[in-house]
Parts: C-alpha cells; structure tokens; sequence
C-alpha cells in the first residue's frame, strides 16, 4: 500500500500548538481550524488539540502522550531563531535522541542567505538544529526547514510557512476513509428537535450526528443538522431519517 492510499483503519492525528504568545492571547492561532479541515479532506481524524507554553517539560510531556495515542502528532511554533524557540531541543528529548546543526539544513539556509545578501547569523543558525534521525521537511517560503521524526511532524508557526509544509508532507501520509458530511436546515429551534433527534442518532450506528444553533435574521432562532459517516449508504439513510423527523415536528409545532 503507497503512503497515501486510503486505509481501512482509523487513522487519527493530534495537534500541538507551543508558545507563551498563545496563551497570552498576543498572537491568535490561525492554524488549529486550517489544519483540521485540511485532515479531514484526506481522511485523517483530527482527536485532540493541545497548546502549550514555552516550557520544554511540559512540551516533552504532552508530546509523549500524543505520539503514543495517535497516528500522527502535528506539532506548531517554537522553530524560529529566538532563545525561546525550544521546540526542537524538546522534540529530541521527547524522543531520546542528541539534536545537533544538520548539514542539510545548514547548506539550504547558507545557500538562502548568501543569495539574499544576509548574514547567517548565530541566531538563523539555530534553525538548523534537528533532532537525530529526523527528516527535513521542506519550507518553500523561507527557507528554514521542519521536520519529521517517528509519528511527529514539526512546523512553523507563521500560517503561511506551515500551509506550506503541510503541503510537503501530505502525500506522505497514510490515510483512512474520508467522512462525508451532509447539512440539513431544520427550520426549527434546537431545543424542538434535541429528543428526536437522539432517537434518530442512536438508531443509525456509525453514523455521528450534529446540531448547529445559528440565528436568522429573518426567521429568528434556526438549527443545522450535520450528518457525519464514512459509509455513503448509511450517510444517505441518516439524511432521510433526520429529514422526515423534521417534517413530523414541524408538523406537530405548526398544528399547536
């Protein structure tokens, strides 16, 4: 089977946001939901998203109890020329392994800066530090590399540098059975449909059902109803469930 053909298992993923800059609210994460769309659209289950502070103990912790439950761990921030991007170092403990300038790294980033005319620099050079054993993920933007070791894949924290190196590695991953997904407008209120729409959910297994409240601003208070399966006929025998169990509510609401 090639990396990237569809599997029958579940192939799962985890997200690991690192930086103070984020919790402190200074810097607004624009990575979590482009990420999450993005797996999905491969087949590849998003479970868990974790963010934590510039702090290698925690970032070793939280990272050993990812890669040992999912299938990949994407990790974001914290590779950069600062004191504080630590990312990196913390990685190769996680891991056991020594981190040290790579070559690889050092000849892109060398080969980048003498064409731009800029000093590589002590602090550019920390960018070239890279876990043992890991391999490059390639950064068409600016040069500086991520890269990938075990389950664990390691990328910018700046949007556009980690689309980027998302791209890189996609076609590398393994991937599951896509989910699809079918949006039905209810037309009533949350709360007219929650019981029924329990018994619809509960009688149709593998298949994972939603409601959405949103407001309209001509009708007022509305739902979306999301049907989630990887099984097109039970998606499709869902849809119709939920479709006739709006039909009898909103018949039942309009005779009241």
């Amino acid at each position: 089977m090639s990396a990237n053909a569809p599997d029958d298992r579940l192939v799962s993923a985890a997200i690991l946001v690192i930086g103070d800059e984020i919790l402190s609210g200074r810097t607004k994460d624009k990575n979590i939901g482009y990420i999450a769309e993005y797996l999905t659209a491969i087949g590849i289950d998003l479970r868990e998203v974790r963010i934590v502070p510039d702090i290698e103990e925690e970032i070793v912790a939280a990272l050993n109890a990812l890669r040992r439950r999912y299938t990949y761990v994407f990790t974001t921030g914290g590779i950069g020329p600062t004191h504080d991007d630590i990312t990196a170092d913390s990685v190769a403990k996680a891991f056991g392994v020594p981190i040290d300038c790579d070559p690889r790294a050092v000849a892109i980033l060398k080969e980048r800066f003498d064409r731009l005319g800029t000093e590589f620099n002590e602090a550019r050079m920390r960018m070239t530090r890279i876990p043992d054993g890991a391999d490059l993920v390639a950064n068409k933007v600016s040069g500086a590399p991520g890269f990938w070791i075990g389950n664990v894949i390691v990328m910018a924290g700046v949007p556009a540098i980690m689309q980027a190196m998302l791209d890189e590695v996609a076609p590398k991953l393994k991937t599951g059975q896509r989910m699809l997904s079918e949006t039905i407008r209810a037309d009533a209120r949350e709360g007219d449909i929650g019981s029924e729409l329990a018994q619809v959910a509960q009688a149709h297994e593998g298949v994972t059902i939603g409601s959405y409240p949103f407001f309209d601003d001509q009708n007022g208070p509305n739902t979306n109803v999301v049907v989630r399966a990887r099984d097109p006929q039970k998606l499709a025998a869902a849809k119709a469930a939920v479709e006739r169990m709006l039909g009898e509510v909103k018949a039942k609401l309009q005779a009241t």
